[in-house]
């Protein structure tokens, strides 16, 4: 019986880390406020941001971050429900609460100043392998490789790197070749780093590419197969569910709503919500003193592993529910941690 061969090791495309250092110098990305800078607070903030996030939208919230929180230690001296009422919108809120507690472990461990080396910083909350390694090579040039979304397309395309990146084994094989393709001058990391960034968000797209202002076009496998989107490969697709929720929008004769917290799990974890109930009679057994009940026009609210079917009930009450939650004044709640679909509620965008 012959032994099964292994997958032929892609061959490392000569030049590449230098013509994508200089595609970057000059046609790059270059004025994002969180660039030309080595402070690993501002660059760390960016890239939670940026994760499952589009530019366009962090660049309305950085700015706001910093002003509120200028630094790792005000950021970790905040209530959390500061932090999460001033990420309100960004979504994946899990960021968020990993946000808090790393700036709380950086002040911790390491006396307020972020550690130097990618090793390091992936031991702390909510940076992961690729994370650690952009504010790395951003902040102290060291020569670490990122990996994520953008550039697993990118080197999948450049490589012709065909294994499925389902596979665990397959995605170590990918990080090796990254850390192989890295230019040996450390100075040029910041620049490398972005490169890749750059390329993978603005050139080689997921269902379209522009071959013709590739800095690497001559080197890229994919182009030379003639199926740029066939890469890269990954079978395991996300498996979703759906749940239906009841949303109870109670105001009373002052105009205040009532909300509540949300459990540390599950769904919109740690934020504040409108009351959630499993159907409408539970929703309505919970107001004593409910007068025609308003319907709200139910609609599909998609998260990533989720569809969420939200049905609100617009009431006026002048009993609190028989729910846990308090009366939050009208002026109050916009400054709260809100999920996205009851902050569109409460701002009269839905109903």
């Amino acid at each position: 019986m012959s032994e099964k061969l292994k997958p032929e090791t892609p061959k490392l495309p000569t030049g590449f880390a230098r013509r994508m250092v200089d595609w970057q110098r000059q046609h790059g990305r270059q004025s994002l406020p969180w660039q030309n800078t080595r402070d690993p607070y501002r660059v760390w903030l960016s890239e939670i941001m940026l994760q499952q996030t589009q530019v366009s939208t962090v660049l309305d919230y950085y700015p706001r971050f910093l002003q509120r929180f200028a630094d790792v230690a005000a950021l970790a001296a905040a209530p959390q429900d500061d932090v999460l009422g001033l990420w309100s919108g960004l979504g994946y809120y899990s960021r968020a609460r990993n946000l808090h507690r790393c700036a709380q472990e950086v002040v911790a461990r390491f006396g307020g100043a972020f550690p130097s080396t990618a090793e390091q910083l992936v031991t702390l909350p909510g940076i992961g392998r690729s994370t650690a390694a952009a504010i790395a090579a951003f902040c102290f040039h060291e020569r670490s490789a990122i990996l994520d979304g953008n550039v697993k397309r990118v080197l999948t395309r450049v490589l012709g790197y065909g294994e499925d990146l389902a596979l665990s084994a397959s995605e170590r094989s990918l990080w090796a070749l990254a850390e192989q393709l890295l230019p040996p001058d450390a100075a040029d990391m910041p620049a490398y780093t972005q490169s890749l960034m750059d390329l993978g968000a603005t050139v080689c797209l997921p269902r379209k590419v522009q071959c013709d202002g590739c800095p690497v076009a001559s080197l890229c496998q994919a182009r030379q197969e003639a199926k740029p989107l066939a890469y890269p490969v990954k079978t395991r697709k996300l498996k979703r569910s759906s749940a239906t929720l009841w949303l109870l929008w109670a105001v009373n004769a002052q105009g205040q709503v009532w909300l509540h917290k949300r459990p540390a799990r599950g769904v919109w974890a740690g934020l504040f919500s409108l009351p959630v109930f499993d159907d409408e009679a539970a929703l309505l057994a919970s107001c004593a003193d409910v007068r025609s009940p308003r319907y709200i026009a139910p609609w599909k609210h998609v998260l990533t592993h989720r569809d969420l079917h939200l049905h609100p009930v617009h009431v006026q009450i002048h009993q609190a529910p028989g729910c846990e939650g308090q009366w939050v004044d009208a002026q109050d709640w916009p400054q709260l941690g809100l999920p996205a679909p009851i902050r569109l509620l409460l701002d009269g965008q839905k109903g």
